[in-house]
C-alpha cells in the first residue's frame, strides 16, 4: 500500500505484533474473523491466526500476499487506486497499523461487524519532528481516529508520544455495539485481564 509508513527498526521490523494489538486482541470474539488491512509481511496475520482467528489479509504487494497465504485468506488489491474489495463483508475485528488512506476510513470502519472491534494504530501529527513519516498525508490530526470511529463504542484511545523508537501515534480500540443476549451490558476488560493469557 502506498501509505504504509516507513518505520525505524523496532518490533515492526522484527515481525513482532504491535503491543497495542496484543493488548486488545482479547476483545476479538474467540475464533472470530479478522481483517488485516495493509498486512505487509503479516506480523498481525500470523499472531491472530495463532490465537485461533480466521484471518483475511489485504495488501497490494504480491510478496506480502504470498507471505500470508498459508495462514489467511490473502487478497491482493490496491485500495487506494481501486474499489474496496470487501463491500458488504463484516468482520469480528479489523486491524490496521502504520497505514493511513483517509478515503478508505469509512470502508474500514464499516467492515466492523456488530459485536466486532476496530484496532487501529498509526502515526500522528508531531511525528515530523522525530523522523518518518513526516508528510501530513501520513499523519493523523488530533482526534481524527475518534472522529473516524463515530458510531463505535470507544474502549481505549491514545494520542501521544512513544519512545523506542521515538514516534507520535494515535491508536484506538473500539467496538460496534451488539445487543447483549442476556440483557446485561457487555464487558470490555481494561486492566491486566485484557492481556493475552
Amino acid at each position: 500500500m502506498n501509505n504504509v509508513a516507513s518505520m525505524p527498526p523496532s518490533d515492526h521490523a522484527a515481525g513482532h505484533p504491535s503491543a497495542w494489538i496484543v493488548r486488545w486482541a482479547p476483545l476479538i470474539p474467540a475464533g472470530g474473523s479478522v481483517l488485516d488491512v495493509a498486512c505487509g509481511a503479516g506480523r498481525h496475520a500470523f499472531f491472530l491466526h495463532g490465537r485461533g482467528h480466521r484471518v483475511t489479509a489485504l495488501d497490494r504487494d504480491p510478496a506480502a500476499i504470498a507471505a500470508v497465504a498459508a495462514v489467511a485468506e490473502a487478497l491482493e488489491a490496491d485500495i487506494e487506486g481501486g474499489p474496496w474489495p470487501l463491500a458488504g463483508r463484516g468482520f469480528d475485528a479489523v486491524v490496521v497499523t502504520h497505514y493511513l488512506w483517509r478515503p478508505r476510513l469509512p470502508d474500514i470502519v464499516a467492515a466492523v461487524a456488530p459485536g466486532g472491534v476496530l484496532l487501529y494504530e498509526t502515526f500522528a501529527q508531531g511525528n515530523e519532528s522525530v523522523g518518518r513519516p513526516s508528510r501530513p498525508d501520513f499523519l493523523l490530526a488530533p482526534g481524527e481516529l475518534l472522529a473516524a470511529a463515530a458510531g463505535l463504542r470507544i474502549v481505549a484511545y491514545e494520542d501521544g508520544f512513544l519512545t523506542g523508537p521515538e514516534r507520535f501515534v494515535q491508536r484506538i480500540a473500539a467496538v460496534r455495539p451488539a445487543p447483549a443476549p442476556t440483557g446485561t451490558p457487555p464487558r470490555y476488560p481494561l486492566g491486566p485481564s485484557a492481556a493475552p493469557q
